[in-house]
C-alpha cells in the first residue's frame, strides 16, 4: 500500500471512530489570534484565529467575519481560495 492510501484510510478509520465514539465538539473556547512571529497550531494556519474544544482539546480554524468555526468543507474550500489567490 502507498503511504497517501494508508494515510487516507488511517484518516477516514479515525474520522469513522470519531463520529461513532468521539466528542461532539460543542463547548468552545474562546478564538484565540495568534501573534506574527509566534508559532501557533495547525488549526490556526489559516485563519490565524482558532478555537479549542473543552471537552477533548481538538483545535479547530475560527473565521472571525463569519464568527463561526470552520469544518470539513468549509475549511476545504478556504484552502482552495488560498491557493489558488496565490497562484494569481
Amino acid at each position: 500500500m502507498t503511504t497517501r492510501v494508508f494515510q487516507y484510510v488511517v484518516n477516514f478509520m479515525a474520522t469513522l471512530f470519531d463520529k461513532l465514539f468521539g466528542c461532539s465538539h460543542k463547548s468552545f473556547s474562546f478564538p484565540i489570534t495568534k501573534r506574527r512571529g509566534q508559532r501557533g497550531p495547525h488549526a490556526a494556519s489559516l485563519t490565524g484565529t482558532y478555537v479549542v474544544c473543552l471537552d477533548c482539546g481538538k483545535e479547530f480554524p475560527y473565521d472571525w467575519q463569519q464568527m463561526k468555526v470552520l469544518e470539513g468543507r468549509a475549511i476545504k474550500a478556504r484552502t482552495l481560495e488560498a491557493k489558488e489567490a496565490k497562484a494569481a
